[in-house]
């Protein structure tokens, strides 16, 4: 079982990414993302040269019993606005029951507690039932729907819209540390 002093967050580093780029091109993460190509390590290695200096993202490595499991963003950081999106996969098949959850939590205690950010945004392929009853168990609320918004498994996927603020994650912290935790 998940227990929360087991789970940490730390900087996406270069040494990280041949093992996320295997995480990342498992069917099992591809299935829910966007871009679901086979990327390669060039590909790859662009990508990290672009974002690993950028200051409207945030890429974490999730880590068990300081062993790697997953990984976190958050995009679109606006200090203005004071919001951003945010993302996750476990990248390791063989995790605690509650990985996910506790991978959640500790990434929304994160963004709200340590970085401040008011609201945090998401979009969940309609079909990813898995992570839409996550994002409700952290207290996401549903904003909207892009109908017909992406192409994937040769048609249009709908895309659910959801938000948590930051008041309403200070409220129900507790409340889903219980959940996530199964703590009595």
């Amino acid at each position: 079982m998940a227990k929360r002093e087991d789970y940490q967050l730390r900087p996406l580093q270069e040494s990280d990414l041949e093992m996320v780029l295997s995480w990342r091109n498992s069917e099992r993460v591809r299935a829910n993302m966007y871009t679901d190509h086979i990327i390669s390590l060039e590909e790859h290695q662009t990508w990290f040269k672009k974002i690993k200096d950028e200051p409207t993202v945030d890429y974490l490595i999730c880590e068990f019993q300081n062993h790697p499991i997953g990984l976190v963003n958050f995009t679109n950081i606006d200090k203005n606005n004071n919001k951003c999106y945010w993302g996750f996969y476990l990248g390791e098949t063989a995790t605690p029951l509650g990985s996910g959850g506790a991978l959640s939590f500790i990434s929304m205690e994160y963004i709200f507690e340590i970085v401040d950010i008011r609201k945090v945004c998401s979009e969940v392929l309609s079909f990813n039932n898995k992570s839409l009853k996550l994002h409700k168990r952290l207290s996401f609320q549903e904003e909207g729907c892009f109908k017909k918004h992406i192409y994937k498994n040769l048609e249009y996927q709908d895309v659910i819209c959801l938000a948590l603020f930051q008041e309403d994650w200070l409220q129900n912290k507790n409340d889903i540390a219980k959940i996530v935790f199964r703590n009595k």
